[in-house]
């Protein structure tokens, strides 16, 4: 008999939308309530020892724990042991709070970044973020790109807490150091370069600092922060301030910049300080002009970069897979697509892999197909959990259909989605 996967209190995994070295992400549809998530699986073998299972009960508890808009929320977990292996794949299943939009790290376009306005809007949120997981006493010590999610309104969501560490209790407030090594290289704090305690707010702060000058100019300042890197070790002596993208920032980021990423921990500024700073304190323009503008400005770096433009594309070519759906569903996206928050979802949906020595472990795995795009248009609006408004759309025939695009080329898949989306976006 072949297991399966089992219901999560009542979710089924129906689609894997992205995974890592140590787990597998599904989509997770309640069709009985019409309600959407993703579970994301951590295999259980013969092999997984008594402390690996400690860190994924250690990670659940703290995730759980946090409850914060942005944050991605935990919502349930199920563990299937070995001796059930005949009914069901062992494992540990966490519910949690799907981001439709992806993670941010898709977004950034290659050496050009997101923009001035973009990167203030995500930013902001990412200390907020952060200023509530330290204020309840977690380090997170693997902040990068790849775990800031996007859900369906554009809103960021910190994820990923595999290793963070709690550091304060908050009744007392008392601190201790942290010892364990750990992080994406390019992230990392220096200090952790050294076999000492380290302080455990100072190193999340780098990693903010880090995650800002990439969204600023489209890559990593350097791949490790040590001796080995020649970029770092030219950001040490100043040299590297008068050579490109840091002499193209604007004075006030730099100033944040250089503040956030003090080598020495003790110089480092903190979080509050970040959110007080003159270039975060400045008004936000994109906070109040919805998410259609959040998602035109947001992939305005890729199309003017040439990883989201269209050029006289075939329209035979490009969407021979469309009358599958048929006109009852393209009269359905027309109606979803009015409400602003769908066209958002559609758009930012991951549906192309981008290759880069940045990216770090955790990635997507698989490009959606084109049908999933169109399941998440309907599904991906409810990251919020409410109820679908169109009850008469039938889930389980989306899922049927999400075979039939599989197979297709990816940069296709990517161009149709888009196209299609760009086309129900204007009014006839």
């Amino acid at each position: 008999m072949t297991s399966k996967f089992p219901k999560v209190v009542g979710y089924e995994l129906v689609q894997q939308i992205g995974g890592g070295g140590f787990s597998t992400v599904y989509r997770a549809v309640n069709f009985e309530d019409h309600r959407v998530a993703a579970c994301k699986l951590v295999l259980l073998t013969p092999s997984t020892s008594e402390k690996e299972r400690k860190n994924i009960e250690k990670e659940m508890r703290v995730h759980a724990a946090l409850k914060h808009a942005n944050v991605l929320e935990f919502l349930n977990a199920v563990v299937v042991e070995q001796k059930h292996r005949d009914v069901y794949v062992p494992g540990i299943y966490m519910l949690l709070e799907l981001a439709a939009g992806g993670d941010l790290f898709d977004k950034i376009a290659p050496d050009v970044g997101v923009g001035d306005q973009v990167a203030h809007y995500y930013f902001n949120q990412l200390l907020a973020g952060m200023e509530y997981i330290h204020s309840q006493g977690v380090c997170h010590r693997d902040l990068k790109p790849e775990n800031l999610l996007l859900d369906v309104a554009g809103t960021l969501k910190i994820s990923d807490f595999g290793l963070s560490a709690v550091y304060k209790l908050k009744e007392s407030g008392k601190t201790r150091t942290l010892t364990e090594r750990c992080g994406s290289l390019p992230y990392v704090a220096p200090e952790l370069n050294s076999d000492a305690p380290y302080l455990a707010e100072p190193v999340d702060v780098w990693g903010v600092g880090v995650i800002l000058f990439t969204l600023l100019a489209g890559n990593t300042p350097w791949d490790e922060p040590t001796i080995h890197s020649p970029e770092f070790v030219r950001y040490v002596s100043g040299a590297i301030f008068r050579e490109l993208p840091w002499c193209r920032l604007g004075e006030e980021a730099l100033s944040l910049l250089r503040s956030l990423l003090a080598v020495d921990p003790s110089r480092r500024i903190n979080l509050a300080e970040a959110a007080s700073h003159s270039w975060c304190l400045r008004p936000s323009q994109l906070a109040n002009k919805g998410p259609l503008a959040l998602a035109d400005k947001l992939t305005e770096s890729l199309r003017d970069n040439g990883d989201l433009g269209l050029a006289a594309p075939d329209f035979g070519r490009r969407f021979y897979f469309l009358p599958t759906f048929g006109f009852f569903f393209f009269r359905r996206c027309l109606v979803a697509f009015n409400s602003g928050l769908s066209f958002f979802c559609f758009l930012l949906q991951p549906c192309f892999l981008r290759t880069s020595r940045r990216r770090s472990s955790f990635r997507c795995v698989s490009s959606p197909p084109f049908g999933l795009s169109i399941y998440s248009l309907f599904f991906g609006r409810l990251s919020s959990f409410r109820r679908l408004s169109a009850l008469d759309l039938l889930p389980s025939f989306c899922c049927r259909r999400l075979s039939s695009a599989r197979h297709l080329p990816t940069s296709r898949l990517f161009e149709a989605s888009l196209l299609f989306g760009r086309f129900l976006s204007f009014p006839f």
